[in-house]
């Protein structure tokens, strides 16, 4: 009888401690909700109308002379498909006389589905657009609070083109020519072609007028820089500066027709696999139930590969021992389609792992990377959501803080939130995950570092009703462990003092210049 009372009086004492930690790990702070479209909004374009100037109407009579060979450098905002015709039929002829040639690449299609392609491609590009453009990017003018009227942001121009420079100024430049591509009665132009530029007149409306036709050269090639504008009139001066650089080439993914999200045109199921080959075998039976036709491409580093065929498997094998993270970098290389999911290779699907919810996600977001949820053996369901910031520091290097909890609460997906980091079940777009890329370095024990390398790049997201199974890890005492096992568990358990967890160290102390990494 005291035996038992004694065990009751521990359950209990147990239970309490449990419920004081649940309590004490418990969220206590009052989430948002946000939408995660990046877009400005009606209120901030009335605004940002509101900054730009109204033209002077009182310039448009004043008449002006184009200047071909300046106004033929600017921009037409329509490109036409036309090489170089003529030249000599001769053998070498194109290796001696190089012609420039076109090929108009809409030939790839026939004509009937030509439109269609064009509507996919239209949908596709509106999207990148959202997640790649932000109010930064919209050009603003500060008002002629003084006597100068000046871009204070969003002028920019590609390598080695040119462009007008919008507002009232007299500039000096240092990465580029000034120039005008008009010109006006009664204004003198000194400087024309060079780095400064000098424009006076007697009649303010006329040079104004000239003003408005002031061009900006970039003459020194640097794909991703930045020209510092000086500019001054009497008694006052500004500076500004243009983005030199190269357009942002979309990457676009030909998802199919209209209609109920096609999973297996969408997303490529990728996972690394070491030994496991029971495991693995699982996770792809448990696949194939609810997707037969989805691409897995496993990436396998063990030391004596098996076989692994099926309908829309890739099975892509390495080096001995090569490591989690390069496995990672090989699988998502191979990825094709627009989004990837990665699996551990001991998970298991189930009806809750609806990968549409995912996807969901990620077509009417701007997220780059969704995780979903992992549900263990016992019942707990995990979804190790993580916020993470870097505090700046001094000689010794900065701060990282890792924390679990989230951001904001989705608008419109109410299992949804923003957070930093996320668990090993995510679908992400494909083109971000290889932009980040996984450290190979990091061989057995790694995972929260690749959010730390995307930590600024990456927009992501969890939802907890996306589940996939964790085979158990529940080992009987009776059921003795295979030598697979064993060396499963040699390379997965490093003990704390070994090489993987000084390594890991080492690349936050300097690849990413941190000094102290805090979490909780």
């Amino acid at each position: 009888m005291r035996s038992l009372r004694k065990t009751v009086l521990l359950a209990i004492l147990v239970s309490v401690v449990l419920v004081l930690a649940l309590l004490h790990s418990w969220p206590t702070r009052a989430y948002t909700t946000v939408d995660v479209w990046q877009r400005t909004g009606p209120i901030a374009e009335r605004h940002l109308e509101e900054r730009l100037l109204e033209p002077d109407h009182r310039l448009g009579n004043i008449p002006f002379r184009v200047r071909e060979s300046v106004a033929s450098l600017l921009a037409r905002n329509g490109c036409v498909c036309e090489g170089e015709s003529g030249g000599v039929n001769l053998p070498f002829a194109q290796l001696l006389f190089p012609r420039v040639s076109a090929h108009p690449l809409h030939t790839a299609f026939e004509a009937s589905e030509l439109e269609e392609m064009k509507r996919r491609r239209a949908k596709e590009y509106k999207s990148f657009q959202k997640r790649s453009q932000t109010p930064a990017d919209v050009l603003i003018i500060a008002e002629a609070n003084n006597p100068l009227q000046y871009p204070t942001q969003g002028v920019e121009i590609r390598p080695l083109k040119t462009i007008i420079i919008p507002g009232t100024i007299n500039i000096t430049a240092t990465l580029g020519t000034l120039n005008v591509a008009a010109e006006v009665d009664g204004v003198k132009i000194k400087g024309d072609g060079e780095m400064h530029m000098t424009l006076s007149s007697s009649l303010l409306l006329s040079l104004n007028r000239q003003l408005q036709f002031v061009t900006y050269t970039n003459t020194l090639f640097h794909p991703s820089t930045a020209d510092t504008v000086q500019f001054e009139t009497e008694g006052h001066q500004a500076t500004f500066s243009i983005k030199i650089r190269h357009g942002v080439t979309p990457k676009l993914y030909n998802t199919g027709s209209k209609g109920e999200y096609n999973v297996s045109a969408l997303v490529t199921i990728a996972t690394k696999t070491f030994l496991r080959y029971d495991k693995l075998q699982d996770l792809i039976d448990s696949v194939r139930r609810y997707y037969p036709t989805v691409t897995i491409v496993i990436a396998d580093d063990s030391e004596n590969p098996k076989s692994i065929a099926g309908p829309y498997i890739e099975h892509y094998i390495m080096p001995f021992g090569k490591g989690w993270f390069a496995g990672r970098n090989l699988a998502v290389s191979q990825v094709t389609t627009k989004y990837v999911l990665w699996v551990d290779d001991d998970f298991i699907f189930t009806a809750n792992t609806k990968l549409e919810k995912l996807v969901d996600v990620l077509e009417r977001t701007t997220l780059d990377l969704v995780g979903g949820a992992v549900r263990e053996a016992t019942g707990y369901t995990a979804t190790y959501r993580q916020t993470i910031s870097i505090e700046p520091g001094e000689e010794d290097g900065d701060c990282l803080h890792m924390r679990r909890g989230f951001h904001h609460a989705i608008q419109g997906f109410p299992n949804c939130v923003v957070t930093d980091g996320v668990i090993n079940f995510f679908l992400a777009r494909t083109d971000k995950v290889q932009q980040v890329g996984f450290d190979p370095r990091l061989a057995r024990v790694a995972h929260l570092e690749f959010f730390i390398d995307g930590l600024g790049s990456l927009h992501v997201g969890s939802c907890d009703d996306v589940i996939v199974n964790h085979a158990t890890k529940i080992k009987l005492p009776w059921v003795s462990q295979s030598e697979s096992d064993k060396t499963y568990a040699k390379f997965r358990y490093p003990p704390a003092s070994s090489d993987a967890t000084h390594t890991k160290n080492g690349l936050l102390f300097f690849k990413n210049r941190f000094q102290c990494l805090t979490h909780n």
